[in-house]
């Protein structure tokens, strides 16, 4: 049974050019909160897809400083997980949860 704090842990799956050519070697990108632990992301993936996790790397990145109409702000910081799936397992990112 899937817990509601599982939904809190996967924000969306990162679909871009790199992540894709990653999904060829069985890893699938999410977007997580700041404060997510490997071991949450694994049992969210997990529970959520039904799938067997074998790894999970974190990747905490800062924001860009960028100006708008002569005034300094700045991205928000993002982490994200790359999750390597078991041999056998996969997860359609194009479909809902």
């Amino acid at each position: 049974m899937t817990d509601i704090k599982h939904y809190d842990i996967i924000k969306n799956p990162v679909i871009t050019e790199k992540s894709t050519m990653l999904s060829e070697h069985n890893v699938v990108t999410f977007n997580v909160p700041m404060t997510a632990s490997k071991p949450e992301i694994k049992d969210a993936v997990e529970a959520l897809f039904s799938v067997k996790v074998e790894k999970v790397n974190t990747i905490r990145q800062d924001g860009k400083v960028k100006r708008f109409r002569g005034h300094a702000g700045r991205r928000n910081h993002t982490k994200k997980a790359m999750v390597k799936l078991a041999e056998g397992h996969s997860i359609d990112v194009t479909t809902g949860v």
